[in-house]
């Protein structure tokens, strides 16, 4: 999907497609004031933003904790713990086919589950048990098809969101999902299989932010039916070469900080559905 540049002053007249149980366990409200998009346009979104019909295709990988730790924004954020001083990032693909008020548009979510605060660093437990009140993530890169979600998300947020073209591509075995720089030089592929083990999840989580030197928390559920792959093993298997590498990074400024975290080759989780139920919420 090529990037969207045009911001128009309506909000799209969408709110019949947003009717589930699901959905039907929010009140919709608006923000303290409407959002000043440009010189002329200010939009009063309705709030938790509601996604409906949305592909996710989901990569999860080790890195490096040191290098995880440095992308953190706060020095009480830090990333949860792997063995063999390993961090994890996970990549989200995302193709929003319908938003409450919004076009579609296309997005990756760049992430390091994290926690927040003091305390003890208890490797993996944090992503498997919700005991880990102070759990979450942060989104270290986002790159997304819509200059108007972009605006939100910088503004609303603090997430480093940035405009670029995002393809989607699915077939019978994968779904591939391609970022491209300002350029058009091709930086990021994350080719996620579409089969797998079914699981269903309804899960809620929180994002961490950082916004005018204050840390922002902001809750995000989603629901659906995932086809999920997994590699225990490499828990206790660091640097195990992929007969077949999922992601791959390419050659360019935006590459940089991806080769930077030290990314293992094997993933340790993939994750995709054709077709889930999704909300974001404002920060507390």
């Amino acid at each position: 999907m090529q990037p969207d540049h045009n911001i128009t002053p309506e909000l799209v007249n969408n709110r019949d497609s947003f009717k589930s149980p699901f959905f039907d366990r929010f009140t919709l409200r608006t923000a303290p004031q409407p959002l000043q998009l440009t010189d002329d346009i200010a939009k009063d979104f309705l709030f938790p933003t509601l996604y409906n019909n949305v592909s996710c295709a989901i990569g999860i990988f080790m890195c490096s904790y040191d290098k995880a730790k440095a992308m953190l924004p706060h020095p009480d954020m830090r990333p949860v713990r792997m063995p063999g001083g390993r961090a994890v990032v996970i990549f989200s693909c995302y193709e929003y086919k319908e938003v409450l008020g919004m076009k579609p548009y296309n997005e990756i979510a760049m992430t390091i589950p994290m926690l927040m605060g003091k305390g003890m660093d208890i490797p993996v437990l944090p992503l498997v048990m919700k005991a880990f009140k102070n759990f979450g993530y942060h989104v270290f890169s986002m790159p997304v098809t819509s200059l108007e979600n972009q605006l939100r998300g910088t503004r609303i947020w603090g997430i480093p969101k940035v405009v670029e073209r995002i393809d989607v591509v699915v077939n019978d075995s994968h779904s591939t999902t391609t970022a491209f720089d300002d350029a058009g030089r091709e930086y990021f592929r994350l080719s996620i299989p579409t089969k797998g083990t079914k699981q269903h999840f309804d899960e809620t989580g929180h994002l961490y932010s950082m916004l005018n030197g204050k840390v922002l928390k902001a809750q995000t559920r989603f629901k659906g039916d995932f086809q999920v792959n997994k590699n225990m093993g490499l828990l206790w298997n660091k640097g195990r070469k992929a007969e077949r590498p999922l992601l791959t990074i390419g050659d360019s400024p935006r590459s940089e900080m991806l080769k930077a975290l030290e990314l293992e080759e094997c993933a340790f989780q993939t994750r995709y559905c054709p077709g889930m139920e999704a909300c974001f919420d404002l920060p507390l």
